[in-house]
């Protein structure tokens, strides 16, 4: 018994330590499973309006076009969100908001890492050369990679899907170089581009003047709304 309690105090310490993203992975995983159960449910229901009388089962639902671009139409659009957010807060600010550097001081985030480093920086830091350049950026280079290749396997599931659709009304299918030069693909893409904007452009607008305490996202709530903190 005298062994267990440092075990137990440990996870707690790491959960605590780490529960933002244990949370945010949490939360993902309970609406992709209800995606994926609702999507399956879904699909079937539109392969019986067409005569169908197979039905799919969930785990066969996971090969079908119809999942493929459901999931990755929206994880595109929040890897560009975010990419390019990581981007425009590198040179661009806002008066008075918690998502801005600020404007009248150097930003941490702006030191050049080879003018001095900590002992315990990463590697690429203490190597210099051409890993600290890449590292630099590695970031943006991680979210934008991770679009594309969500762009890519949208538009693989929406050409399925689509070709799907086509062949159940007697149409010719069409190769994915066709599909990416449909309203139809640029309309699933933007849809969802237009939102993840909106939604950045609202938490920057809101947090100048709105406040929630105890939130990294928000300023100190005695804060002026002109003041920009970071």
């Amino acid at each position: 018994m005298a062994r267990a309690t440092p075990t137990r105090r440990s996870l707690r310490d790491t959960v605590r330590e780490n529960g933002l993203l244990l949370a945010c992975l949490g939360l993902f995983a309970v609406f992709f499973v209800g995606m994926i159960v609702s999507g399956a449910a879904t699909y079937n229901e539109e392969q019986l309006e067409h005569g169908a009388s197979e039905q799919l089962s969930v785990l066969q639902y996971l090969t079908t076009g119809h999942f493929v671009e459901a999931t990755f139409e929206n994880w595109e659009s929040e890897f560009l969100q975010m990419g390019m957010y990581v981007v425009l807060t590198a040179f661009l600010y806002q008066r008075g908001s918690s998502e801005s550097k600020p404007l009248t001081r150097s930003a941490p985030q702006d030191a050049d890492p080879r003018e001095g480093y900590k002992r315990n920086s990463p590697w690429p830091v203490k190597r210099g050369g051409w890993p600290l350049a890449v590292y630099e950026h590695s970031l943006v280079i991680a979210f934008f990679v991770l679009f594309f290749a969500s762009w890519a396997l949208h538009a693989w599931g929406g050409v399925s899907a689509f070709n799907e659709e086509q062949i159940q009304h007697g149409q010719p299918a069409i190769s994915v170089w066709r599909y990416v030069t449909t309203a139809q693909f640029w309309f699933e893409s933007m849809q969802n581009w237009q939102s993840e904007f909106v939604a950045v452009a609202a938490i920057i607008g809101l947090s100048i003047f709105l406040r929630q305490r105890g939130s990294a996202e928000s300023k100190p709530v005695a804060d002026p709304h002109r003041e920009t903190s970071a």
